[in-house]
């Protein structure tokens, strides 16, 4: 009889105990994505650029290289890269604070992507959700060029116009 009274007794504690709710926290990033970013990805962190083995800080907006033994942020990419096209280069999509440190495993398993040209870039993607980084183009802050992340400035990027459906064309 114990047994029993002692069994309903613990069935009646745990229906009386407060419930517990798992907790599922989604970060979405798209508007904050730049319009070269590759499609397909709601959430990012950084984009690692084999091209040039540099990356680029979805959060912070800024290019992240290295320069001697040091990664440095910058909102432009130095000179040495201004042949690079960041609309016509591959990004890798790294979710992961600080990917750098791991920059000599990215430069290994990425090697393969250096002058692929292959992927849809969010500026000229049909997909309604980028709707709002067509009409923020983040290439036209100061320092950002459409052709490239390189700081220059000249007649061709000056003469860049957008349709008034937030496409580019010259």
């Amino acid at each position: 009889m114990k047994k029993i009274i002692f069994a309903i007794l613990v069935v009646l504690g745990v229906s009386a105990a407060p419930k517990s709710e798992a907790q599922v926290s989604v970060s979405i990033n798209i508007g904050s994505q730049p319009a070269w970013g590759p499609t397909g990805y709601n959430h990012v962190d950084f984009y690692y650029l084999p091209d040039i083995n540099a990356y680029y800080d979805v959060t912070r907006s800024q290019y992240v290289y290295q320069n001697g033994p040091r990664w440095v942020y910058v909102s432009a990419l130095p000179a040495r890269y201004r042949n690079y096209d960041v609309y016509n280069s591959y990004k890798v999509v790294i979710n992961e604070p600080r990917p750098f440190i791991h920059n000599n495993v990215h430069v290994s398993k990425y090697a393969r992507y250096k002058g692929n040209h292959s992927q849809q870039i969010i500026r000229d993607s049909r997909d309604d959700r980028y709707s709002h980084n067509n009409g923020n183009r983040r290439y036209e802050k100061p320092g950002n060029s459409p052709k490239s992340g390189y700081a220059k400035n000249n007649k061709k990027d000056k003469d860049w116009k957008h349709d008034n459906k937030g496409h580019g064309k010259h």
